[in-house]
């Protein structure tokens, strides 16, 4: 994909966030619409997006490569869980929990995975599902601690809620496609893809709805261009050392960078309201982290080639 294809690609996910925005300003899209859109996009959208991925002919090289886009995206959650035992010590308790929880999760579901089908077609889609499975258990497990450090938590149902997660499912499901190369019924085949290809569109309206909630003029402070730096300049500089050094080819290490390099993720708002942290900078950190992200994705996607 050359650069202007990529502006182009960048171009059309921000007008859909924008309409997101707007749905949402003008009262079509309520707090209830955009967690059933969320709820909608996490259980059926992205899961049969995943799977759509894996129905297409694939190579050994190909399934090599998804074994080595695993190993450095749990390096990464690694190098993440380290950093947040130092960095951000001086912050106050409940924005220390935020900006934990915003550096070990992107939002490479809504953000990411539209992005690396966009350059890289099926198989960018396919690495970028590969790359986001230790995130998700990180999420449900290390994620969560932060937010309710304190608590008592029932272990086996984090693992329970981590093993059953639809996107996971749809990675177990996508993965036995492509070993055992079953070829599913046309008609089946048809609604996942149908499904599928409303990711990018729905995903992106509900990051503009996530948008419309917050004053701009607020969100810009030492803080959160602070987290907003760390996710996308730093943290992606260390994906792409990690996968010069274990040898990706190509579009496996582009997928690696760009995924490492998407904004904060949207749950840390979610969580950050549920678990009574602190919401409205959870947000701000999300909202400044996506909005920067639309100048950096196209640098790191020029970048990488």
């Amino acid at each position: 994909m050359d650069i202007g294809q990529l502006f182009s690609l960048q171009g059309s996910l921000f007008l859909m966030i924008l309409l997101g925005l707007f749905l949402k300003k003008k009262g079509i899209i309520d707090d209830n619409g955009t967690r059933c859109l969320t709820d909608l996009c996490m259980d059926v959208i992205i899961p049969c997006n995943t799977i759509k991925s894996c129905l297409v002919d694939f190579d050994t090289a190909e399934m090599q490569a998804c074994w080595w886009i695993l190993l450095v995206s749990v390096l990464m959650q690694f190098v993440g869980i380290i950093l947040n035992h130092f960095l951000f010590n001086r912050f106050n308790e409940q924005q220390k929990k935020v900006l934990q929880y915003c550096t070990i999760v992107s939002n490479g579901a809504f953000l990411g995975n539209p992005v690396a089908e966009g350059i890289y077609g099926n198989i960018g889609l396919l690495y970028s599902s590969i790359f986001l499975i230790p995130q998700r258990m990180v999420i449900w497990s290390v994620g969560t601690s932060y937010f309710v450090s304190g608590e008592t938590t029932d272990r086996k149902k984090v693992i329970r809620n981590v093993l059953t997660h639809p996107c996971l499912v749809a990675v177990y499901i996508g993965l036995l496609i492509m070993v055992t190369k079953v070829q599913l019924p046309e008609f089946m085949t048809l609604t996942i893809k149908s499904i599928g290809n409303c990711n990018s569109a729905i995903t992106m309206m509900i990051v503009g709805t996530i948008l419309a909630d917050v004053k701009f003029s607020t969100i810009v402070n030492k803080s959160t261009l602070f987290i907003s730096l760390l996710r996308l300049v730093l943290l992606p500089l260390v994906a792409f050392g990690l996968s010069t050094v274990c040898g990706l080819e190509h579009a496996a290490a582009g997928v690696c960078v760009i995924m490492v390099g998407m904004p904060a993720g949207a749950t840390a708002a979610i969580f950050a309201a549920r678990y009574h942290s602190d919401a409205p900078f959870a947000t701000k950190c999300v909202v400044l982290s996506t909005l920067l992200s639309m100048i950096t994705i196209p640098i790191w996607c020029y970048l990488i080639g």
